[in-house]
């Protein structure tokens, strides 16, 4: 039976791979100064400079889940075409999306009762989030049922490796992140945190170290001591709040010590930047634990 992926804007995949493998995504949304908007509009190329000058220019993000008559309105256009769903969602230990649109796809399921409808929390975010489609997005193509591309992800989402560092410690004390004590502190000896996301999908601080190369190599030198071998012939995922430039300086580490040839880099979204803030830089990538 055919089935189409659904996920959310937070998986910050590229255009041309949403096109590619016939993906459906769920806005996210966010808030600045009582204007609403959404974090992704079909067919439109990301190009997000301007909502980063708008945070470095002070202006106070608020975010919210997709809207859910969107999301049932996309969910039965795919059912109604006799297709299955999986949906593969954002973290629940960062977000509510995910319990909301279950919830959702619970109640569509008991409406379509010969229709197959699987919703699996990826634990993921960003490029972690987005990697885990894409690999599920190749199978499918190459033929693999829902069934077991959902098994797949289920059994290989917490070998997915999220590190993160950020540039600004203030943009995560606004989001809860970090004690005020500690983004002053960090920002007057510049202080970089280095952080994952654990198993349970939370985004943990794990090491500190000081100035903006260090923590952008500590993404890199953690991926030598858990990358899946071979890590030459790994996608390697880099998600980025308005760094591009720090963003193809990683991408040429991740090359040069593992010979990685192929090395996807795209923006981090709003609703994940609203919390990081300009600077944000992310690296993804198959690993034998998170």
């Amino acid at each position: 039976m055919a089935f189409e992926i659904v996920t959310d804007s937070s998986s910050n995949l590229t255009e041309e791979m949403i096109d590619e493998y016939g993906l459906n995504i769920l806005p996210l949304r966010f808030i600045i100064d009582g204007d609403n908007y959404t974090s992704y509009l079909k067919g439109e190329k990301t190009d997000l400079s301007q909502f980063y000058c708008m945070m470095r220019e002070g202006k106070v993000v608020t975010t919210s889940l997709p809207s859910l008559e969107y999301s049932e309105k996309l969910l039965r256009s795919i059912l109604d075409k006799g297709n299955d769903v999986l949906y593969l969602g954002f973290s629940s230990g960062l977000s509510g999306t995910f319990e909301a649109t279950d919830i959702l796809i619970r109640q569509l399921a008991k409406e379509y009762p010969d229709r197959t409808l699987v919703s699996v929390d990826t634990l993921a975010a960003s490029g972690g989030e987005g990697l885990l489609v894409w690999h599920a997005a190749k199978m499918a193509r190459e033929g693999a049922s829902l069934e077991e591309v959902a098994q797949w992800v289920e059994d290989n989402k917490l070998k997915l490796a999220h590190w993160f560092t950020v540039d600004d410690l203030m943009f995560l004390f606004r989001g809860g992140r970090v004690s005020k004590t500690s983004a002053w502190a960090g920002t007057l000896l510049n202080i970089k945190p280095v952080m994952h996301v654990d198993d349970e999908g939370h985004l943990i601080p794990l090491e500190k170290v000081r100035g903006r190369k260090k923590s952008l190599k500590a993404l890199v030198d953690h991926m030598e001591q858990s990358a899946i071998a071979p890590v030459a012939d790994q996608t390697v995922f880099i998600t980025h709040g308005d760094c591009l430039e720090d963003a193809q300086y990683v991408a040429g580490l991740v090359k040069e010590r593992f010979g990685v040839k192929d090395v996807v880099i795209n923006w981090v979204d709003p609703v994940i930047g609203a919390h990081s803030g300009p600077g944000t830089m992310a690296l993804f990538f198959l690993a034998d634990k998170r």
